[in-house]
């Protein structure tokens, strides 16, 4: 399966790369099975999936970001690749490097999770740099990893994503690490789970985290509001997002959780609607990352806090 996921990824980012920067690839081409846009740029990506997968692989079924779950007909699979063709097609659209190619394996079944993930490939599509991790063997390539070993809040250079997520309450808690680090380090939002992480795992990065399904399951009426910016859809990390990236991070010695700090194993694989969906905290080591699940706690409680005072008639 490692070839075959590694030569998948590498197609795909021979496919997109003349879209990047393009006016044309921004037509919208539907709706992705997540709810998501899907861009031109997406549908083309989409389609080379789909003739390489039926050309070299035709009993390998396939998650995607727009079509979902995908069996070969009549057969029952013994694999699985969950693929996010375009992982940052905003960045890609403006001709920003912050997007990828993502491609992971895992035996196929009802109930496959995270932890099932064997292969994991993450392509940097303008600079076609390979990230590739098998389970228990390391970074196969693209490393050595170059961890930072800051501990430091207010040192930490990090990422964090708005996209389809209200930006008031998002902000509310995250603010005091947005705060702490904006002088002595830096914050930003590059539009890529998988290339947040791979920034992460060679050093040009401290953390990566992402609050939004918290939020959306400890917040009363925040799932409204999700639904309001994303146009009647939750918009978070889905696994597809997470599942090649989070492998390599770990790989690479990374520690990795939910931004409540929970492992991802137990997580089920297959699925993007909200119940699916997961948050995220990456960090480069434990003492930064226990410090960033502390501030994403009190930020949530600062939130809920906020929402009771101005609406104290309110269910808790």
């Amino acid at each position: 399966m490692r070839e075959l996921v590694r030569e998948l990824a590498l197609a795909l980012r021979e496919r997109v790369v003349p879209h990047v920067g393009s006016h044309a690839a921004r037509a919208h081409s539907g709706d992705a099975a997540g709810g998501d846009v899907t861009f031109a740029i997406d549908a083309d990506a989409e389609e080379l999936l789909q003739a390489f997968l039926a050309k070299n692989a035709p009993d390998v079924a396939f998650y995607s970001e727009d079509a979902g779950l995908v069996v070969p007909s009549g057969m029952t699979p013994k694999h699985v690749l969950v693929v996010d063709p375009v992982d940052g097609t905003r960045p890609a659209l403006a001709g920003l490097e912050s997007c990828c190619v993502s491609v992971a394996a895992a035996p196929y079944g009802k109930d496959v999770s995270m932890a099932d993930v064997s292969v994991g490939c993450v392509v940097e599509i303008p600079s076609g740099r390979v990230f590739l991790a098998e389970r228990g063997a390391g970074l196969v390539e693209g490393g050595p990893p170059r961890l930072s070993p800051n501990e430091r809040l207010d040192r930490m250079f990090w990422t964090f994503g708005y996209r389809g997520r209200p930006a008031r309450p998002l902000t509310e808690v995250l603010a005091e690490l947005i705060d702490t680090s904006s002088v002595g380090g830096a914050s930003f939002d590059l539009g890529s789970a998988c290339f947040d992480t791979m920034c992460v795992v060679d050093g040009r990065l401290d953390a990566y985290v992402e609050p939004g399904p918290l939020l959306v399951e400890r917040v009363p009426g925040m799932r409204d509001e999700f639904e309001r910016v994303g146009g009647g859809a939750v918009l978070n990390n889905s696994p597809y997002d997470l599942a090649a990236a989070a492998l390599i991070a770990h790989e690479a010695g990374i520690i990795v959780t939910d931004a409540a700090g929970a492992a991802f194993d137990d997580r089920p694989l297959l699925g993007s609607e909200a119940e699916f969906q997961i948050s995220v905290a990456i960090a480069s080591n434990r003492a930064l990352h226990e410090q960033l699940v502390n501030e994403v706690a009190k930020g949530l409680e600062r939130l809920q806090r906020t929402r009771r005072d101005a609406n104290p008639g309110a269910s808790p």
